[in-house]
């Protein structure tokens, strides 16, 4: 077969998507799932789960891994292996990308446990990874012609897209690989310095002087200058806003109005005179934030209302018509059997499964609302991409239901909070493996591969990590402790409060619904709602830190037009991923050297008083930022 030299301009829409020629014909037979693409393609899950779980744990985010993936495996298939198949990177992409959802789905839920003192053991973690895998997966299956054919050019996919340019530009010669590879190693020397030696802090503060606990901060982590630059300077503004409201506004006007006050004030039980700045915004701020979070997923949700009834229609015309008789490679699926028996399956073993410990209802919610936000998120995702899908939100929404009808039914107290966190972790998982799965679905498409096996690639992935996904959040929490200031677990923090709350009657509501208020008026003023009140909810140190990638991503922006624009961006995704990766791959090895108490010896700079100085940890910081700035600047993305 005569190879192409890229994309047709038909790829990105302008005919019907049944009228659409992939860039590997449908009668082309190319190696694809065979035992070398899932083998890596499981690896990478791995790598990439554990990774965006120690990012998420820290940040409250994930990021998506499809395009690094991507890069990885045509670096590895045709550079080192000499395989010369884009179906097979598409594969292993496709596969590796799932460890990106089980560690969003699984860290944005399940730690909840562990913060209210309970325990969380891997086959809780494995056997709620599963599920939740199985049903996005499935979820997604008759869905897809409508997705990817049918709303062809309609629903972009940007994500799944550049994806598509990665592999086809791979497969025509080249490769970002070297480039993701640079990116870890600095990434992870500069987290041994900082996190492993000690050589600075990874969190520096300075008060304001003239207003009471007024604070102003910066986390210099690497992971979160990579975050920045591929969310952009919008986003970062924007949660750096919300952050500046938290911190220098709301927290000294509570400490200025409560200084004179003898007795706590609820949900405190400390006088506001004798609480610090982190104190306040632990007490009060996170639930004005949590509100504001909760009106901006539900905001997202209520915008997004046409696309839920067109993708809930969609799925239910899949599931009457299905993909019947369909003997084209580039259209073959999962048969309707085989998903209607594995949401059967999942719906019984949530109920008979002892480490599921939910009830029929339960089961029976897990299996309703995971169709429904499975149906939203698949469709979400071809809007706005797998990194801007309110993952947050759909989960609040599910949980919000899933805990009163538990409370409903009777099941309360402890046993309630356990089986409404374990519901609702499991939902979160099919929300985020079916934006994966559909994103993926379309690159498919647009190239050319077999969607049956993408969708077994995908249900492999979620499998193949979530185990040690789950070993990964567990070492994290026995070397810091979940919730502290080094592994704050914002997302999880968030839904203990909302299952606790609703379960106990015990939530703040005065301060959950100025919250509410606070993102709705955001709205009104046509205002990034989920950014700001993120901003508001984390610790303003995170948003700083990310504004100052936002920053250099603006540079580039400003710097640099057309189609040399598109190659610096990419390339500056690409080092940004490494800088994710290598970071939060050291922080998992400090972590185990923590765990066997050996941190003590190992950060042998930590007794030099330039270490501990503010100034110098962020030059190290602002140095990492010219390095990212000028390396995208000066250097082509070859591997």
């Amino acid at each position: 077969m005569e190879k192409r030299k890229g994309l047709s301009h038909d790829a990105y829409g302008g005919i019907k998507g049944e009228n659409y020629i992939p860039y590997i014909p449908s009668d082309v037979i190319l190696p694809e799932f065979t035992a070398t693409s899932i083998i890596l393609g499981m690896i990478l899950a791995v790598v990439f789960g554990a990774t965006n779980a120690y990012l998420g744990l820290k940040v409250g985010m994930t990021v998506s891994a499809s395009i690094p993936a991507a890069v990885v495996a045509t670096a590895l298939l045709k550079g080192i292996l000499k395989k010369d198949s884009i179906l097979e990177a598409n594969i292993v992409q496709s596969t590796a990308s799932a460890g990106e959802s089980i560690a969003s789905g699984i860290m944005f839920t399940l730690p909840a446990l562990l913060l209210w003192g309970f325990d969380l053991t891997i086959s809780k973690i494995v056997t709620v990874a599963i599920l939740g895998t199985i049903l996005g997966v499935l979820f997604v299956v008759p869905l897809r012609r409508y997705l990817t054919v049918e709303e062809h050019g309609n629903l972009p996919y940007p994500e799944g897209m550049a994806t598509a340019e990665v592999l086809v530009a791979g497969d025509v010669g080249g490769s970002g690989a070297g480039v993701v590879a640079v990116g870890g190693i600095i990434g992870g020397i500069y987290k041994l310095l900082s996190g492993g030696l000690a050589a600075w802090k990874e969190e520096i503060e300075w008060a304001i002087p003239g207003i009471k606990n007024g604070v102003f901060g910066f986390d210099i982590l690497a992971s979160l200058l990579g975050v920045g630059f591929i969310v952009g300077v919008e986003i970062s503004s924007a949660m750096l806003a919300g952050g500046l409201l938290a911190w220098l506004v709301l927290i000294p006007l509570i400490s200025y109005f409560g200084a004179d006050v003898p007795h706590a004030i609820f949900p405190s039980s400390i006088p506001i005179s004798q609480m610090d700045a982190w104190a306040i915004w632990s007490k009060y701020i996170r639930y004005i934030g949590a509100g504001g979070v909760a009106a901006g997923g539900f905001i997202s949700l209520i915008k997004s209302a046409p696309t839920i009834y067109n993708s809930f229609k969609a799925a239910l015309g899949g599931l009457i018509h299905g993909s019947k008789g369909e003997t084209q490679r580039t259209n073959k699926d999962l048969s309707i059997i085989t998903v209607f028996v594995g949401v059967l399956a999942v719906f019984i073993s949530a109920i008979v499964f002892p480490n599921m410990k939910v009830s029929i209802l339960g089961s029976l919610a897990i299996v309703l609302f995971g169709f429904f936000f499975a149906a939203v998120s698949a469709r979400i995702v071809g809007l706005v991409g797998v990194s801007n899908n309110p993952v947050s939100g759909m989960t609040i929404a599910s949980l919000l239901a899933s805990t009163a009808i538990l409370r409903f039914t009777g099941i309360i107290g402890n046993t309630g909070m356990i089986a409404a966190i374990t519901v609702g972790a499991t939902i979160c998982v099919a929300i985020s493996i079916a934006g994966t799965a559909a994103q993926n679905l379309k690159t498919t498409h647009i190239i050319g591969g077999t969607p049956k096996y993408v969708q077994l690639g995908v249900l492999i992935g979620g499998i193949a990590c979530s185990a040690f996904v789950g070993w990964v959040i567990l070492m994290l929490h026995q070397a810091y402790g979940m919730g502290s200031d080094k592994l704050p677990a914002p997302q999880a923090t968030l839904m203990s409060m909302v299952v606790k709350g609703v379960m106990t009657g015990t939530l703040p509501w005065a301060l959950v619904i100025a919250g509410i208020f606070f993102g709705i008026i955001l709205a009104i003023l046509k205002l990034p709602v989920l950014p700001i009140a993120l901003g508001l909810y984390l610790p303003l140190h995170l948003s700083t830190g990310i504004l100052i990638g936002g920053i250099i991503r603006s540079i580039v922006d400003k710097v640099f037009k057309g189609e040399e624009l598109k190659e610096k961006v990419e390339k500056g995704v690409l080092l940004s991923s490494g800088l994710i990766a290598g970071d939060a791959l050291m922080g998992i090895v400090i972590a185990i050297i923590a765990y066997l108490n050996y941190s003590d010896k190992f950060a042998i700079f930590s007794q030099v008083p330039i270490s501990g100085n503010p100034w110098f940890g962020f030059i190290m910081y602002l140095l990492l930022a010219a390095f990212l700035y000028f390396y995208v600047k000066t250097n082509k993305a070859k591997a």
